[in-house]
């Protein structure tokens, strides 16, 4: 028995041994991952010295496909190391990405690489893109490239532009523009929105343009906002504005709201102002706990 103890003992000690050397061959194998690693994304940390001819190969192979990935999304790259059949397909989609931006309207756009079927088609794509944008009241509108029936068009668009501008209070409207049913029509929606905004407390609000029944109504929506403004506590309301018997009904809901908070401990509480009756329904306040005294 004694035996199989000294030799499990040994073997132990043979297995401890072997240890450090384990964990120092993986710290050197990990350094080696991390350095190829770093060449193989072009990092600064990269020491070529340390590599192996396979790892070498394979950092020349990332460093070749990521100068073809800069290429092809138009960053800085060397074209010369591409092969004909990549610097073909780069060419190809360089082409396309151009005829892409003029067919959209993008400042990289240049007219030159363009074929005579492509700078048609171009051609056709900008004058839409004009047309639409006179239509929709946009800077960019260039009215000399218009044709006769698209100007009409165009003048239709921005009439009813002017007058959407003019019967929403939109700056842009131009009273001059109108005609006499549609002045008609603005003054009516302006009148309305005046009597809105001064309704609701909203927006510009012109008093003087109000009739005499529409200053009543407004004058009951101010009185009832403020009503509202000083049963809630806000710092708008404004008391003297309130009649006799509102003052009451708000003192005497402040007078229970004060009752409650003092009964259940709960909120502002103001003693002073409970009736004798219902300060005897109060529990007394909590004493000052006696200093400790020092030993």
């Amino acid at each position: 028995m004694k035996v199989c103890i000294r030799i499990y003992l040994c073997f132990l000690i043979v297995c401890l041994g072997f240890l450090p050397l384990a964990v120092t061959a993986q710290s050197v194998e990990s350094d080696q991952q991390r350095n190829l690693s770093a060449c193989k994304s072009g990092l600064g940390s990269c020491d070529l010295t340390k590599l192996t001819q396979p790892e070498i190969s394979e950092v020349r192979m990332a460093e070749h496909l990521r100068n073809v990935s800069n290429c092809r999304d138009g960053r800085s790259c060397d074209h010369s190391q591409l092969t004909q059949p990549e610097a073909n397909a780069l060419a190809v989609g360089e082409h396309q990405r151009n005829i892409s931006d003029c067919m959209d309207g993008i400042a990289s756009c240049d007219h030159a690489r363009l074929t005579p079927s492509e700078a048609k088609d171009v051609a056709v794509a900008e004058d839409q893109r004009n047309v639409s944008n006179c239509s929709e009241g946009w800077e960019t509108c260039d009215h000399s490239r218009l044709t006769r029936s698209e100007a009409k068009d165009v003048a239709v668009a921005e009439h009813q532009h002017n007058f959407f501008n003019c019967t929403e209070g939109i700056e842009a409207c131009d009273h001059s523009k109108l005609t006499p049913a549609e002045a008609s029509n603005v003054t009516a929606a302006e009148h309305q929105r005046n009597l809105s905004n001064c309704r609701d407390d909203w927006g510009s609000c012109d008093s003087s343009r109000l009739s005499p029944s529409e200053a009543t109504a407004v004058a009951i929506a101010e009185h009832r906002r403020n009503l509202s403004n000083c049963r809630r506590g806000s710092a708008s309301c404004d008391y003297s504005k309130l009649t006799q018997s509102e003052m009451n009904a708000l003192a005497a809901a402040e007078h229970q709201r004060n009752y409650m908070a003092c009964l259940k401990g709960r909120g502002y509480c103001d003693r002073s102002q409970l009736t004798p009756s219902k300060a005897d329904t109060i529990p007394p306040e909590p004493s000052a706990a006696p200093p400790l005294a020092n030993h």
